[in-house]
């Protein structure tokens, strides 16, 4: 019998990448995907990263979020977060609380999960779906050089699909994100083809346009298109590349002043039909906040009205392409 469709596509990508043809079990058994995106969502529900207001205890975090406008949180639930994971049975549901008599809601937490055999995976996971959360950011991993393509994809696999279970087991959906550089997801259909393998709804991508676009400037959509139906959060950010020292580098600015092309992403997203929630992301300079500081070296007014701006600039694009 002649080369498979299947076949043929992944040796492509293999080839193109520049990696060997040789297929794994894990491109050999590659199907073509199925959507898995909850298209009952009229709009995009826009939560504010709490790394960026770590400097506030949970009420005030709360009432800040709700007085700037959002609709919710993305909460860090890491090491050094709002809620840290030796203490998440105690301290998530108080932070959650405080979200919601704010009338905001918790959209999704930001994590450090990487794995199920992490000490405070299961606690974590069972204490905010038991919170009513639907949706986890994982951890990200790094490829090791000492073994192939390949076998880096089979080991991802294997520990995406162990969460995959655990999450089923527990009701919550993790969201794997793609993140510019040399780890995994970074190419996004790296992480494309570990997601369609698995083939779990329990397990889906965190797809942020600036780190897609730091990547592929001008093919980020071909990935787009590929994950979209994996899509289970978003995340938005801007950049922009400048000299320094004699070298190119990426430099953080605030929405619409980088070099994201955000027309095109929301109108495939009104394409699509992906109206997952997204989180605003405040990545440039900002007195600390950026960085997740607990203490400002600027006035908190100034953070807090670069956090307004922002969000003002996405509500209008999300309404001018019918999102918001």
């Amino acid at each position: 019998m002649g080369t498979t469709r299947k076949g043929f596509i992944m040796k492509s990508l293999a080839a193109a990448a520049g990696f060997s043809t040789g297929l794994s079990p894990l491109a050999e058994n590659f199907s073509p995907p199925k959507s898995k995106i909850n298209k009952s969502a009229e709009s995009i529900k826009v939560a504010v990263f709490s790394k960026h207001l770590e400097w506030l205890d949970y009420k005030p975090m709360a009432e800040t979020a709700a007085e700037l406008g959002f609709d919710g949180v993305d909460l860090t639930v890491r090491p050094g977060g709002h809620v840290l994971p030796e203490n998440v049975t105690r301290d998530l549901p108080k932070a959650v609380q405080a979200v919601r008599n704010a009338g905001l809601e918790v959209l999704m937490i930001s994590t450090a999960i990487g794995g199920v055999d992490q000490q405070h995976t299961e606690p974590i996971l069972k204490t905010a779906s038991d919170l009513g959360i639907t949706n986890y950011r994982t951890d990200w991993y790094e490829y090791d050089d000492g073994i192939s393509f390949e076998q880096n994809l089979e080991q991802f696999k294997e520990r995406l699909s162990s969460l995959a279970d655990l999450n089923e087991q527990l009701g919550i959906q993790g969201d794997y994100q793609n993140h510019s550089g040399s780890g995994f997801g970074a190419s996004i259909l790296d992480l494309w083809m570990v997601l369609e393998e698995i083939g779990s709804d329990w397990l889906g991508a965190q797809y942020d346009i600036r780190h897609a676009t730091v990547e592929g400037a001008e093919s980020w959509p071909v990935g787009f298109k590929a994950i979209y139906p994996h899509i289970g959060t978003l995340d938005i950010k801007d950049f922009h590349w400048t000299k320094q020292d004699g070298s190119w580098q990426v430099q953080n600015v605030p929405l619409g002043e980088g070099q994201v092309d955000f027309d095109r992403y929301f109108e495939l997203l009104k394409k699509y039909g992906v109206t997952a929630p997204m989180s605003v992301h405040y990545e440039y300079p900002l007195g600390g906040a950026n960085h997740g500081d607990s203490t400002l070296t600027i006035p908190e007014e100034e953070v807090l009205k670069a956090l307004k701006r922002d969000l003002e600039t996405l509500r209008g694009w999300l309404s001018e392409h019918g999102l918001g």
